[in-house]
């Protein structure tokens, strides 16, 4: 049984190259960089997690939620090949038992914040944006996109992003978590325009505070999908 099962939707993703020497303090042990075309990413996104279940029983007032990441890309040599997953600086989730959980069984780095999200669909277009609240500072990922999705081409920057299919967490010098998420390929939206008002340094910390000035590199709406997340092993 899955330890997870839920749907993640209307995925908000802003790109941003960075250097990788800001990264290697949060590379758990056993992977390494993933990079793209030889750029390293560093990616903040927004969802929903929909009808969420653990361990196949579905929580009350848990099952519907946001939730706003900051990751990184990386890759782990296994017996059967390379795979490749997420590593997350931070994850922001309005529910403060989904902080404790993963915090404690999975060694992640959740932290509960007040958080809100907004879906619109407009004439021609689609608007998307999610919104979260620390020490009395709004941060806010708006877009606007077409209302239709088409599928990722093959060997693209988009499908880099979204086809990383392990997480991988950092326990202590020698020791990293490894899970698996399941999902099929995911079709994208055509993004018209968008807005990004965050304080990385606040939210993330000062090594992250230059991407206060950074233009993104690209900026995506993926639909999303039903999800699994898989139990945790140590590599």
């Amino acid at each position: 049984m899955s330890f997870l099962n839920a749907e993640w939707r209307k995925l908000v993703i802003a790109n941003y190259e960075i250097d990788p020497e800001i990264l290697k303090p949060f590379i758990p042990p056993k992977t390494e960089l993933d990079l793209w075309n030889d750029t390293c990413y560093v990616s903040l996104v927004g969802f929903m997690f929909v009808n969420t279940k653990l361990l196949g029983m579905p929580i009350p007032f848990h099952r519907h939620f946001e939730e706003v990441n900051l990751r990184f890309y990386v890759r782990y040599k296994s017996a059967d090949g390379w795979r490749r997953g997420v590593v997350f600086i931070k994850e922001i989730v309005p529910k403060p038992a989904l902080t404790f959980v993963a915090n404690t069984i999975y060694k992640e780095h959740y932290e509960t914040m007040k958080m809100s999200h907004e879906w619109k669909e407009l004439e021609g277009s689609l608007h998307v944006a999610y919104e979260w609240c620390k020490g009395g500072l709004s941060n806010k990922f708006s877009l606007v996109t077409d209302r239709i999705a088409s599928q990722i081409e093959k060997g693209s920057e988009s499908e880099f992003i979204t086809e990383h299919y392990w997480g991988y967490t950092k326990v202590d010098d020698k020791r990293s978590f490894e899970y698996e998420v399941t999902h099929p390929k995911w079709e994208c939206y055509e993004v018209k325009d968008y807005s990004i008002e965050v304080d990385y340094g606040l939210l993330y910390g000062h090594e992250f505070s230059f991407l206060n000035e950074q233009t993104p590199k690209s900026v995506m709406l993926a639909e999303g999908s039903e999800i699994t997340v898989e139990g945790k092993v140590e590599i």
